[in-house]
């Protein structure tokens, strides 16, 4: 089997919530939240098992609703957060809560359970975030940096930040902040910057992207109209402190400096439909990913605005003179931003895709229709990157 070829795996129910489980550094493993009306959700542990190519699952029932969002502790393997749907008196209300999961299954194993009994545990309930009073739970995000005891949710227009205490089974409201204005104020995701000591967030609502301090809860910077329609996901450079992704129902892909948010630094256009999702490489940020409804996912090289726009420096020690030379040449010519690949796996909206937590090279796209696929960034680019 070549190396780059892509493993799919089904579930069978609808999905859209995908995350890397965060704490888990040396084994490659995602968590999938399904969208059933009829069945009692699950959550899928997918361990990939990367020398034999092959996929290993593990089910937790989520008997609570319809996962929408899904997010993993930065500090426990074990601790998990949704924001699900729940049905009383015919309203629907999005709720959230933190979870673990059962012991034996908290860190990325290769050994398949013996699917003829294959049972089903369920996961324990730590506690619920109380939104009565703040509305719909659009997302969770965990302080990126910290030890797993800080998370921000985002609810219709408020901004929630909590405190986990003892054992994560108290979820104490420590600030708020709320949209105000005009129009429709409600939160369509948000992300934590690794940044600033992580006190800064960045949320989507409506076409605008916003910049927050979570220690006064105010507002830093605001782009207005910054998609000519619904912004859909944001993503912060992890290693230049400054820089903000953001994707949307335009169809594009937008990059910003928050310094100086008048124009976007770059924006890329190359899906045919909404963009759902986009994340840059934990270790190489010149990659980037990209799931849309056009079904399809594509990788980007966004060589100019990364932390090594002139490539990978060689030790001048190791040049004769024409070499030398050569290369100073190259050095002050930049490398050219491109699409690398374009998958096309899927036959249904991709609602989400996501780098592995331990391994940089290695990326999961997941469609609406349950399809799960693997990938892995092309060898011949891998090895460029490298060397």
């Amino acid at each position: 089997m070549e190396d780059d070829a892509p493993v799919i795996y089904g579930l069978e129910f609808q999905a859209r919530a995908l995350t890397p489980q965060t704490a888990e550094t040396d084994a490659i493993r995602f968590l999938v939240g399904t969208q059933s009306l009829r069945y009692d959700n699950q959550i899928h542990i997918i361990d990939f098992d990367d020398e034999n190519n092959i996929i290993n699952k593990n089910v937790l029932l989520h008997q609570v609703g319809e996962i929408w969002h899904i997010s993993t502790s930065p500090a426990d393997k074990g601790v998990l957060a949704t924001c699900y749907n729940k049905t009383s008196d015919t309203k629907v209300m999005t709720c959230a809560a933190v979870w673990r999961m059962p012991k034996e299954l908290e860190s990325g194993s290769h050994e398949s359970p013996d699917d003829s009994s294959s049972n089903t545990q369920t996961l324990e309930l730590l506690c619920h975030l109380d939104n009565t009073a703040h509305g719909n739970m659009a997302c969770v995000m965990w302080e990126p940096m910290g030890d797993g005891k800080k998370i921000i949710s985002l609810a219709d227009n408020n901004i929630l930040l909590w405190d986990l205490q003892e054992s994560s089974a108290k979820a104490v409201l420590s600030s708020s902040a709320a949209l105000e204005g005009k129009g429709q104020l409600k939160f369509t995701s948000g992300r934590w910057s690794p940044h600033h000591n992580c006190t800064q967030i960045a949320t989507a609502n409506d076409t605008t992207v916003r910049g927050w301090d979570t220690r006064s809860m105010r507002q830093i910077y605001c782009i207005e109209n910054a998609h000519g329609q619904l912004v859909r996901d944001l993503d912060f450079n992890p290693n230049k402190q400054y820089y903000l992704a953001s994707c949307g129902d335009d169809c594009k892909v937008k990059f910003w400096d928050t310094r100086n948010i008048t124009e976007p630094v770059k924006t890329l256009e190359e899906h045919s439909h909404w963009v759902w999702n986009v994340r840059y490489n934990h270790s190489h940020d010149q990659l980037i990913l990209t799931g849309s409804s056009d079904s399809r996912v594509i990788l980007s090289n966004m060589v100019s605005i990364s932390s090594e726009p002139f490539g990978h420096m060689v030790d001048d020690d190791e040049l004769s003179d024409q070499e030398e030379q050569h290369q100073e040449e190259k050095i002050k010519e930049p490398l050219q931003d491109s699409v690398i690949a374009t998958y096309e796996e899927h036959e249904d909206s991709v609602y989400a895709v996501e780098w592995s937590s331990a391994d940089p090279w290695l990326f999961a796209s997941l469609s609406y229709d349950g399809r799960l696929v693997i990938n892995r960034v092309p060898r011949a680019l891998k090895y460029h990157i490298l060397l």
